[in-house]
């Protein structure tokens, strides 16, 4: 699997740094808003605090947003079109007949990208969705409002790839492969402790490589029917 292409050419890219752009009133204050409710979560901070840290009039961020509800969602919709959007042309550019570990990284690839060269933005919003989508709070507002059209996208790949599986098994599948890749953008570092310093959480492209072999053998298993799960017994007290 290679690297997809960068964002921007290099030639690009130092023209950014020699001659950046002043944000927006708006960008500034979904930028400190992310980053804050990254932090602390949506609970851990005030509509006061994210205008401070981003240098606005609190009537600013109400005119822009209104309360602080609405601000959240604003966050998460902002990175979350552009995400969905390559992954949608990744499926669309997937060689036919596909392959499983295509699909996935056709699916998980934008977010990786993203997560490791995209700049802290892009950290705060890994570690966001990642708590966002441990919450049954968010689950319609959120995840299913922003997510599920890619999501559906991406299980009737797998159907047309594993066409013996119950859809059920599909479901949980990607409801497995999705708590994986949020853990493993969000860097928490749990990885590196109990590892004793063997395995790095920051190292994303090396996480990768193993992620999505582990992640396809998953659906493979699971989708077999002579394999497939049975209902476990009850055990006898």
């Amino acid at each position: 699997m290679g690297i997809v292409a960068p964002l921007f050419k290099p030639e690009a890219n130092r023209r950014m740094k020699s001659e950046p752009a002043l944000k927006s009133t708006k960008d500034r204050i979904l930028d400190a808003a992310e980053r804050l409710f990254a932090e602390s979560g949506y609970d851990g901070v005030s509509l006061r605090e994210i205008t401070r840290a981003a240098g606005v009039e609190l009537a600013l961020a109400n005119y822009h947003f209104g309360p602080k509800s609405e601000l959240f969602l604003a966050v998460v919709q902002r990175r979350a079109a552009e995400l969905n959007e390559e992954r949608m042309v990744l499926f669309d550019a997937l060689p036919q007949p596909a392959t499983l570990e295509g699909l996935i990284d056709a699916f998980a690839r934008p977010f990786m990208e993203k997560s490791l060269r995209g700049g802290p933005g892009w950290k705060s919003y890994a570690r966001l969705i990642a708590q966002v989508s441990s919450s049954s709070r968010w689950t319609e507002q959120v995840m299913s409002a922003q997510f599920d059209a890619v999501a559906s996208r991406f299980i009737d790949g797998a159907r047309a790839l594993l066409p013996g599986a119950d859809v059920k098994d599909l479901y949980w599948g990607f409801h497995f492969m999705l708590g994986a890749m949020l853990i493993t953008f969000a860097e928490t570092g749990r990885v590196d402790l109990l590892s004793g310093g063997r395995c790095q959480s920051s190292r994303l492209d090396q996480l990768y490589e193993r992620m999505v072999p582990f992640l396809a053998a998953g659906f493979e298993r699971i989708a077999q029917p002579e394999t497939a799960p049975r209902r476990s017994r009850r055990v006898r007290s």
